[in-house]
């Protein structure tokens, strides 16, 4: 079958490998019929992530038609047949973090989780198509894909939507959601959101949908601000005036009541000094991951506030505000999203109209075009903002 593999550093190929084939009884194969590239697919081949493997298949958002069952799959739950999205994390539904919800934090689908614990205190559940760190899972950008404990890992879509407004359901909608969730947001609050990507449009859209009087986005790139303009959201370019009190003039003095950082390890908001101070850190290996997004959304949030960081980090970042942070009451909430807990709702949502996924849309590419849809996603051309492949 095709499928986009990993073949170093900035560099993707659509290649022919083996099909999968069920290895656990409670496995399902999916022909895949719709996929995307995720932001978080660029740390990949960006080489932010350690332990890729050249020929990897990459992919954590993906849906398609299922069409084989393992034996172990409880009985009526999935069938030949069915149209399903599969959540990027990869739970058991049975542990301690999964009884809780804490999906992304399941304790028994990382077969790799001993590497995983050395960079992390405690192992992360398994991820599609993310590299060895967590589990080595052949990802989603592919013809077919097969589904872990595909009873707990697969959401069956029996309504007429098409693909392009419940694939989302898989990863960035949750997403976005989950930031503006951990929030707490109030009626009247002010929520500044770092970053105008896919996952950022969606944290603005959920804001508004929890009651946020006013969501202000934070981006660079003209057309992002616009798509987020479109939606009636005030709008910061960071590279024409100063975010914090831009963000200071807009709320009186006080600042954001909420702050969603929506950007994660590759930042380049900010001033060219900290920007290239990052830079060089990561270079020397120093650091990581550029934390300038997050470093001005602790800084610029009110006091008493709440930091919810969405966007992704992998290792180490320097010069943290933890001063500001702790003297001014700051509540910092994080997370890789717990996606099957949102599915379900989220579906509804959409069905009643209330989301609209299918706005971030910009490019539609067949899967053999996947090298230069990652060149468009990476390199912010022709206005991309979401590529959905189609195998």
């Amino acid at each position: 079958m095709k499928a986009t593999c990993w073949t170093g550093r900035n560099a993707v190929e659509v290649r022919d490998v083996p099909a999968p084939s069920i290895l656990n009884s409670r496995d399902v194969i999916v022909k895949v019929t719709s996929t995307a590239i995720c932001g978080s697919d660029l740390h990949l081949v960006d080489g932010y992530v350690p332990t890729l493997q050249e020929g990897d298949v990459l992919g954590h958002e993906f849906m398609g038609e299922v069409v084989e069952v393992g034996p172990g799959v409880d009985d009526g739950t999935l069938r030949v047949g069915d149209r399903v999205v599969v959540p990027f994390p990869i739970a058991c539904g049975a542990c301690a973090a999964c009884r809780a919800e804490l999906y992304s934090c399941c304790e028994n689908t990382n077969p790799n989780a001993g590497t995983a614990e050395k960079l992390f205190g405690h192992p992360t559940a398994g991820i599609y198509g993310y590299s060895h760190l967590t589990g080595g899972y052949a990802g989603g950008q592919a013809e077919y894909a097969r589904v872990v404990l595909a009873d707990v890992n697969a959401l069956k879509v029996e309504s007429d939507l098409t693909d392009e407004q419940v694939l989302f359901l898989s990863d960035i909608l949750p997403t976005g959601y989950m930031g503006a969730e951990m929030c707490d947001i109030q009626s009247g609050d002010v929520v500044a959101v770092w970053g105008a990507g896919p996952v950022g449009q969606f944290a603005m859209d959920s804001a508004r949908l929890l009651g946020a009087e006013q969501v202000v986005a934070i981006d660079k790139e003209g057309y992002r601000l616009e798509m987020a303009a479109e939606q009636g959201y005030e709008t910061i370019d960071f590279e024409e005036v100063d975010v914090r009190s831009a963000l200071l003039e807009l709320t009186g003095g006080r600042g954001p009541d909420k702050c969603i950082d929506a950007v994660g390890l590759e930042a380049t908001h900010g001033a060219s000094h900290l920007h290239l101070y990052d830079r060089a850190k990561q270079a020397v290996r120093a650091e990581t991951d550029r934390p300038h997004a997050l470093r001005q959304a602790v800084l610029s949030c009110r006091s008493g506030g709440v930091v919810s960081v969405v966007g992704v980090y992998g290792g180490l970042i320097d010069k943290f505000p933890a001063g500001a942070w702790m003297n001014r009451s700051l509540t910092l909430r994080t997370g890789q999203c717990h996606v099957q807990k949102y599915m379900r709702p989220l579906l509804d949502l959409i069905e009643q109209g209330r989301l609209d996924p299918t706005r971030v849309i910009t490019h539609r590419l067949p899967l053999d075009r996947a090298p230069h849809g990652y060149d468009l996603f990476k390199n912010k051309k022709d206005r991309c903002e979401k590529v959905v492949l189609t195998p």
